[in-house]
């Protein structure tokens, strides 16, 4: 991150908004864009989201969970955290 000196960057009266509130110090200002969710932008939410929902559908189907965990490499505990969540 890089830092930017505010006098160079904001207007005069900004500055000295802000100079009443804090002076000094480092001071962060996120951005505006609102924060995506995990997953959002590469596509590994849904990617989850139907595998997931693919293994209890197979597993309502009658697929044992020793089948299942082969299938997708996945321990059985784990198998089971999807299937009762």
């Amino acid at each position: 991150m890089k830092y930017q000196n505010a006098a160079e960057i904001l207007p005069e009266r900004l500055l000295k908004e802000l100079q009443g509130y804090i002076s000094g110090e480092l001071l962060y200002i996120p951005k505006a864009d609102p924060k995506r969710g995990w997953g959002a932008d590469s596509g590994s939410r849904s990617y989850y989201m139907e595998r997931n929902d693919e293994i209890r559908r197979l597993f309502r189907s009658g697929i044992p969970i020793s089948q299942l965990e082969k299938q997708y490499g996945l321990a059985g505990s784990t198998i089971k955290k999807i299937i009762y969540q």
